[in-house]
């Protein structure tokens, strides 16, 4: 036994614990040449029984006590439960303190563990020791941490296309992106269960590319490709797949004679031009080795062109016309018409030289009513519909410049039909003087000098011909960018203006030798985004060829022209694209001068010695101007929530403004300021209360936003940014106010620069006021950021300027009024005398704590470690 012979001479105490022997120790020390002897008295051996005193046998586990008594070592109990027994029969058995009723705590992440006698604690799986130990006494000792099983040194291997994800405690594998597992389990326990395969994620996610694209699966991922018909443009910086425009350079498919190459998106097909077709009836084609293109006899079923009476039809190769029959003729003398409602085909001794303007009102409207029922039929491919509008306008133009050819001199004839509006003027050939014509066909306009000619006729035509309905078939759809020559990226065409014709000259065919402008006006208002191009019709689509714009504004566009044919106006939209730099130097200038405003605003609140009326404008000049720049920061751009966006561009409305006022405040209190200099006892800046302040500079701008919230609240925020939107000048309910400050606050500025000016020369150099008046002067100067002056230079930014003076205006704006914060902070804090000293102060009280707070720090480590000693 291990301890039966070891124990106490009172049996009311238990044995002592292995090795230990219950001692009394008395210490003594004496000195000895400065040495110290420690003596350790034994006295166990007295007290303890020898093993010839214990008159009986123990069992294991167990010691006696006093020789008649046994007990249970420490971690036993025995099989009565008595802790003293003398029965030689008892046992004891271990203990077990993981369980109840003594269950052992070790605290988080671990577990007890019970043992012969005693008991230890360990962490649990997946937690271990920073030490490495593999155990520890108590919950007292627990610090058992989390074991990362994906790094070193067991670094876990999940497979491949597998990896490794520690969690607390544990840790699993997952597949890698692109990658799952057949039975659609998220994790797997190790290497030896991975069935990680590649996810097909076109199958999974039809929509995972964009519009004209398809999806390629590859192993882990998958890419995007342009479809047959598309290319990747990176023109708009969106890198989009756009239509490839395969009849346009560098491809320009080639369909054949007599045919031409129709875009369409992703393809295109060949199409016969107009007067030629396919005997089979097919009205496309895919290329020039398909092109069977041939004659249409319009004079034959199944088109048959009726001539009218007295007339014939004649096919031409391409086209058609029609013919008086013999013993006929028209008064024009012309041998050829187009129809029978230009049929006036009459018995020759019947002729008549010229048309009277009963004839004319007649024969347009007869052209009319026939052209319009044949229109009102268009409702076929593109390139059918091109052609039947090309056929359209060109057989009104012809037909009513001929009939104006034929009116009397000076004739000047306007008819409203239907469906369009025609003026006709009949003018004088020659040009000895300078002579200029005005015509109006509806709200459409065309003024035109003298035409100069050499020819021996008398008198020359002009029309001007307005179509009501024309626009909405020759649509927007037949715009192309490649059409179209323009300084700026354009998007979101839209015509938006009626269809015009012209014609003038002396006869058919005469060429036009001088530049004709069109007045037109707007079907809708135009946006500020918006941009107008002069275009015509080129048979088949859009161009811009020729045209050029002279003057626009919001509600009509006057272009020049150096040929004449059908115009119109396309609005486009012009694609925002924000300037990299000039967003970097906003958002950098506007957080240096939220970082100024806010000290300027502290020492305004806290520095005693600066208190005042300049102080208070200051302040309040400094709140608004934070408030405003931290909303600009923040929500410029939260467009995604309407509602949000509208309250964001009234906030900015109303803090911007409101910034503006106390400007102006500013200036009106500077310029009495300075005034006192001039004036001797004028107590005008004294009287500037800030009863009076308060009210006008929060509540002036509060009722222009009232007003413009309760007039056009949906006019607050646009599709781009959370500001006003510049439609039906709404802008100007900022402008307008800013506008006025500006002006008021540069007369201050002016006037108070020419006092100091006064002041200046008229002291004498010697006298100590003098630097005081230098630093108001530098102040003065300062003013003219401070005050606001700087934003007028937006008001040059506009279209009329050149591009590159407009970067070099937004540039110069955007850096000095960013900044607008910063010169605050320099003039009024860092500039002023006053403030310098209380920072100087306020630094040296918190320099003079710091030192305290050191050297007590350093008092009481010494004191603490003169404890220790």
């Amino acid at each position: 036994m291990v301890r039966s012979e070891l124990g106490h001479s009172d049996p009311g105490f238990p044995a002592t614990s292995p090795g230990i022997f219950p001692t009394e120790f008395s210490c003594c020390f004496f000195s000895i040449s400065g040495l110290c002897v420690l003596v350790l008295l034994e006295t166990a051996a007295a007290q303890n029984p020898k093993d010839s005193q214990c008159h009986r046998q123990c069992p294991w586990n167990a010691a006696c006590i006093n020789a008649t008594h046994c007990t249970c070592d420490d971690g036993f109990a025995s099989s009565s439960g008595e802790k003293y027994f003398s029965d030689p029969l008892e046992t004891c058995h271990n203990i077990n303190e993981c369980v109840p009723p003594i269950s052992a705590s070790c605290g988080q992440n671990a577990k007890c563990v019970d043992r012969e006698g005693s008991y230890h604690c360990t962490c649990v799986p997946g937690y271990a020791l920073p030490s490495g130990e593999k155990r520890f006494p108590n919950a007292t000792m627990n610090d058992c941490q989390d074991v990362n099983e994906c790094g070193p040194p067991i670094s876990i291997f999940c497979g491949q296309n597998a990896n490794c994800v520690n969690i607390k405690g544990s840790y699993h594998c997952s597949c890698s992106r692109g990658h799952a597992l057949p039975s659609g389990e998220k994790t797997f326990p190790n290497a030896t269960m991975n069935n990680c395969r590649d996810i097909d994620e076109c199958q999974l996610n039809p929509s995972a590319c964009k519009p004209h694209e398809i999806c390629i699966n590859k192993p882990g991922s998958y890419k995007c490709k342009c479809k047959p018909g598309f290319a990747q443009s990176n023109k708009y910086q969106t890198k989009n797949c756009a239509d490839v425009n395969e009849c346009a350079p560098p491809i320009s498919i080639s369909c054949g004679q007599n045919a031409n190459c129709v875009n369409t998106e992703g393809s295109y097909h060949c199409t016969c031009k107009p007067g030629y077709g396919f005997l089979s009836g097919e009205e496309t084609f895919p290329n020039a080795s398909m092109n069977n293109c041939q004659d249409v006899n319009e004079c034959a079923p199944p088109i048959s062109i009726s001539c009218g009476q007295n007339a014939d039809c004649v096919n031409t190769e391409g086209s058609y016309y029609c013919s008086c029959n013999p013993g006929y003729a028209l008064p024009s003398g012309e041998e050829a018409f187009p129809n029978d409602a230009m049929n006036d085909c009459q018995g020759k001794t019947g002729l008549h030289s010229n048309l009277t303007k009963d004839t004319f009102s007649r024969n347009s409207k007869t052209i009319v009513n026939n052209l319009d029922i044949r229109l009102d039929q268009v409702n076929g491919s593109q390139a059918e519909t091109a052609q039947r509008v090309t056929l359209y306008l060109e057989t009104v133009q012809n037909a009513v410049y001929e009939a104006a050819l034929n009116l009397p001199l000076g004739s000047s004839i306007s008819k409203e039909e239907k469906s369009m509006v025609i003026h006709t003027l009949t003018f004088e050939s020659g040009c000895n003087k300078s002579n200029s014509f005005r015509m109006e066909a509806g709200n459409e306009r065309m003024d035109f000098d003298c035409i100069p000619t050499t020819d021996n006729v008398s008198k020359g035509a002009a029309v001007l011909i307005s179509y009501d309905s024309i626009g909405s078939i020759i649509n927007e759809r037949f715009v192309s960018k490649e059409n179209l020559t323009t300084d700026e990226e354009l998007i979101n065409f839209q015509l938006n203006s009626k269809v015009v014709s012209g014609a003038i000259g002396y006869r058919k065919g005469s060429s036009l030798s001088i530049p004709v402008n069109f007045t037109f006006q707007y079907i809708k208002m135009r946006s500020g985004k918006e941009r107008p191009l002069c275009v015509y019709w080129n048979k088949t689509f859009w161009s811009n060829q020729g045209c050029k714009i002279i003057w626009y504004n919001d509600t009509q566009t006057v272009c020049s022209c150096t040929h004449l044919s059908s115009f119109a106006i396309l609005m486009a939209s012009v694609e925002l694209e924000e300037d990299p730099v000039l967003t970097m130097i906003t958002y950098v200038g506007l957080s240096l001068s939220l970082l100024c405003l806010f000290l300027a605003a502290l020492t305004f609140l806290l520095c005693r010695a600066i208190k005042g009326t300049s102080t208070f404008l200051h302040l309040q000049l400094s709140l608004c101007l934070f408030l405003a720049n931290l909303i600009f920061l923040i929500g410029i751009k939260q467009t995604r929530l309407k509602i949000v966006c509208s309250l964001i561009a009234g906030g900015l409305h109303y803090l911007y403004l409101t910034a503006f006022t106390w400007m102006f405040l500013e200036g009106l209190h500077l310029f009495l300021t300075i005034r006192n200099l001039k004036v001797v006892n004028y107590t005008s800046a004294g009287q500037f209360k800030k009863r009076f302040m308060c009210p006008f500079g929060y509540g002036m701008p509060a009722v222009i936003v009232a007003v413009s919230a309760a007039s056009s609240f949906q006019h607050y925020g646009t599709d781009h940014y959370c500001w006003l939107n510049i439609e039906k000048g709404f802008i100007w309910s900022f402008i307008g106010p800013v506008f006025i400050i500006i002006l008021i606050n540069l007369s201050f500025y002016l006037i108070t620069l020419w006092i100091l000016r006064d002041r200046l020369s008229s002291l004498n150099k010697e006298v100590s006021t003098i630097q005081n008046t230098r630093t108001l002067t530098i102040k003065a100067l300062a003013q003219l950021f401070i005050l606001g002056c700087s934003w007028s230079l937006g008001f040059f930014m506009i279209d009329s300027i050149p591009k590159p003076v407009q970067s070099v205006i937004a540039y110069t704006f955007t850096i000095i009024n960013s900044l607008q914060g910063v010169y605050i902070f320099l003039v009024h804090c860092v500039l002023s005398r006053q403030v310098q000293e209380e920072y100087k102060k306020c630094f040296k009280r918190i320099k003079g704590k710091t030192e305290t707070d050191i050297y007590m720090l350093s008092t009481s480590n010494s004191h603490s470690r003169m404890l220790e000693k």
